[in-house]
């Protein structure tokens, strides 16, 4: 385990006060505002969110107890005003249920693995540091990266590695993952990280990063179920955002960026067929983007925290109501 530190040092928000800033609007805008962080981690940007807005609620949700277990210590002080919700962040009705709301003004997911998963050795979260093949963010239900590792056919693990890692090589590395697996079951990283060294082309490991970048992703986001999570929470979260109110998402690799743009392109475009010649307002877009595509950090934040360099950040904001009564009058 890390060596114990205070919560609040342990984890850098990313993008904070341009996320604060673009919130903003909504959430001052609401008598009785709730924030909804759908991803709480250690509770950095929910901390943020109950300083700088006196008068907003947050909820939390996180499937990991231990950062659940943290943020709750961390944000105590604000008493009432925060609640957490144990779960995954496709949770977002039952999230919301704990402040007597069904509708949020305004919604962050902090998506990809969090610094607590990364920074505690015996997750396995981290190529650079030998640990057990667990990579779960809730340590208690679920098959492991070492399962996977040591049960999916050649063509299920290839395909995880292709989709899920963009690994080019991924059929080569899914064989060579077989053949080791007879001689022993995988159980540390460090053996698994050996592997890909010895599998990955050198010429791909100078130009491609480290060789283990790509499968490590791949293994967590399958073990996790992230991008077939995200896909269902995305939509369920713009189904629960009030009427003017802000959904932004950090997203750090193509994969779920890409969940997240076609999203919020489809609630931003009319859906009036091409040849009508007025557009019916029930064709009208129901949401308007409020970045210009991805944002990313500034050259200062990615210097001064290197886990921010891969972070895009999009925004939008709900113009109208779309399929679902707005139940805002029952606050």
């Amino acid at each position: 385990m890390t060596a114990e530190k205070p919560t609040h040092t342990r984890h850098v928000p990313v993008m904070l006060p341009r996320i604060l800033d673009l919130l903003a609007p909504a959430l001052e805008a609401a008598d009785r505002p709730v924030h909804l962080d759908g991803t709480l981690g250690m509770g950095g940007h929910a901390e943020a969110v109950l300083e700088r807005f006196e008068h907003v609620r947050v909820v939390g949700i996180d499937r990991d107890p231990q950062a659940i277990a943290l943020a709750s210590e961390r944000l105590a002080r604000f008493g009432d005003r925060f609640v957490a919700h144990h779960g995954t962040y496709d949770e977002v009705p039952e999230a919301l249920a704990l402040h007597g709301v069904d509708a949020a003004e305004s919604m962050l997911f902090d998506l990809g693995v969090s610094s607590l998963q990364l920074d505690e050795v015996d997750r396995g979260f981290s190529y650079a540091r030998n640990a057990p093949l667990d990579m779960r963010m809730n340590p208690t239900v679920g098959a492991s990266a070492a399962d996977v590792l040591n049960t999916y056919e050649h063509g299920e693990l290839a395909r995880v590695l292709k989709e899920y890692g963009e690994e080019r090589f991924a059929g080569r590395v899914a064989s060579a993952v077989l053949r080791e697996r007879e001689v022993e079951p995988f159980t540390d990283s460090a053996r698994l990280v050996e592997l890909l060294e010895r599998t990955v082309p050198a010429a791909s490991q100078r130009t491609g990063g480290h060789p283990a970048k790509r499968t490590f992703q791949a293994l967590r986001i399958e073990v996790n179920s992230e991008l077939s999570i995200w896909a269902t929470t995305v939509h369920r979260a713009l189904d629960h955002l009030a009427v003017g109110g802000r959904l932004a998402v950090l997203s750090y690799h193509s994969l779920e960026d890409r969940l997240t743009k076609q999203a919020l392109a489809a609630g931003a475009t009319s859906s009036a067929p091409p040849d009508l010649p007025v557009e019916l307002p029930e064709h009208a877009p129901w949401l308007r983007l409020v970045t210009r595509g991805a944002e990313q950090p500034d050259e200062a934040e990615r210097a001064a925290n290197r886990r921010s360099s891969s972070a895009r950040l999009r925004v939008a904001e709900r113009t109208r109501t779309a399929d679902r009564p707005s139940r805002r009058e029952n606050r």
